[in-house]
């Protein structure tokens, strides 16, 4: 199998897989319905992209792979299935490029892009991530080694694939429902199916799920009581946060917040398997974030834009918490909370959470739903979010010391003072940066 077409390669799943069977020798090509700075990358690596999907660009690939969103109508599945070409979801795909490779697989709801990071910045080994390290510049860091750092994905049930030796499992909160057709019990089954694919497991114990596997044995991080002396330090205008971790003494991380402390105890704990307690130590400091988690976008004295992914109320609770923190650090007096509410079902299935997790904030503006190509659902905002006086904007435009924020292709407020921070997984990570 020498020639590999991946369906949706802009993707940033898909994306990182390409790069890294590239890299492995295999000739691989890609389409996607509009280019993006991930295809243009791409292309500028060495592979064959074609914009939009067109089923002339099934040749004589070996395989095609595509991504979850591709629907049975796509016209290059049409074709690659009518040519008898194997043809793989990007779920079923993990099994083969996986096979062979020893695995460090990290999963959950929360924290798995960060704590894949972190990990990666301590063990040697190619990284296929789900975000873009800062470390490295690139959701794919090739490495000659038989590990692979690999942000597993639970939405979707790929993370059974993902063969790990391994696992380390943030959370296990339910999420993605949908796919589990809101099943609890098939829901928490994966996930205890993932640790039992394992030979080395690594688990947040005080979750409410992983908390009851008394009868795996794993390496069990207890935050509240293993966790101590959390402090946030400022250097160079970046957040960092030490903390002291069970016996093992003091560590340093970028980042700002308990969840930081916790992700990067657990990369900690998944890393002395491989190498010693000063090493993991010393290299812990190599991480410097991800894109688009808590990202420091734009800076003055007056005023601080930061992107972050958060979509999800637990997310963005724990991300406001850091930017309170943050915020009262460099002296900046107002925070101003940007949320581009991504897909009806997550919405409305957490809409209570939604509403809770700005608390704090002194302005919020909510952006239209992004839907990511979900039926529209009617959720009453308005009523449901009144008590933040929140204002409603359709699109942000970037200027070099302000944001503004649009309706009607009117600016409805420039903001130009305080930590300006925006939520959301959808297209607002570009109108932030104006790209």
């Amino acid at each position: 199998m020498k020639y590999i077409h991946f369906v949706g390669i802009g993707g940033i799943g898909l994306s990182a897989l390409a790069r890294y069977l590239k890299k492995e020798g295999f000739r691989v090509s890609g389409s996607d319905i509009k280019d993006t700075k991930i295809t243009k990358k791409l292309r500028e690596e060495g592979i064959e992209v074609s914009v939009p999907h067109d089923a002339k660009n099934i040749q004589n690939q070996d395989l095609v792979i595509f991504t979850a969103v591709a629907k049975d109508d796509n016209s290059e599945l049409i074709e690659s299935r009518r040519k008898g070409i194997l043809t793989l979801s990007r779920k079923d795909a993990l099994s083969l490029i996986l096979k062979d490779r020893r695995v460090f697989a990290t999963c959950g709801a929360h924290g798995k892009s960060t704590t894949s990071a972190m990990l990666a910045s301590m063990v040697k080994g190619t990284v296929i991530i789900g975000a873009e390290s800062k470390q490295f510049d690139t959701n794919m860091h090739y490495q000659t080694s038989n590990n692979i750092i690999f942000e597993a994905d639970e939405s979707d049930e790929s993370f059974l694939n993902s063969n790990p030796y391994v696992a380390v499992v943030t959370n296990a909160e339910p999420e993605h429902m949908e796919h589990y057709d809101y099943d609890l019990e098939r829901f928490y089954g994966a996930y205890k199916q993932f640790l039992k694919s394992a030979t080395i497991r690594v688990i947040n114990a005080e979750d409410s799920y992983l908390s009851t596997l008394d009868d795996m044995e794993a390496i069990r991080l207890y935050p509240s009581r293993d966790i101590k002396k959390i402090k946030t330090v400022i250097k160079n205008n970046e957040p960092f946060t030490s903390f002291i971790l069970k016996d093992l003494g003091k560590f340093e991380v970028w980042g700002i917040g308990e969840h930081i402390a916790i992700d990067a105890s657990l990369a900690v704990l998944a890393s002395l398997n491989e190498i010693d307690l000063e090493s993991a130590r010393e290299k812990l400091k190599n991480y410097r974030g991800i894109k688009k988690r808590f990202d420091i976008v734009a800076k003055n004295e007056d005023f601080t834009l930061i992107d972050d992914y958060g979509h999800h109320p637990t997310e963005i609770k724990a991300t406001m918490d850091s930017a309170q923190r943050y915020a009262s650090l460099m002296g900046l007096k107002e925070i101003t909370a940007i949320w581009q509410p991504h897909k009806y079902s997550r919405v409305h299935d957490n809409l209570e959470g939604f509403v809770e997790c700005f608390a704090g904030v002194d302005r919020l503006i909510i952006l239209p739903v992004w839907s990511a190509g979900e039926k529209e659902i009617k959720i009453d905002f308005e009523n449901k979010f009144k008590k933040y006086q929140p204002i409603f904007a359709q699109n942000l435009k970037n200027e070099e010391k302000s944001l503004n924020i649009i309706s009607n292709k009117k600016i409805l407020k420039r903001l130009n003072q305080g930590l300006i921070i925006g939520f959301g997984a959808g297209d607002i990570t570009y109108q932030l940066r104006g790209a």
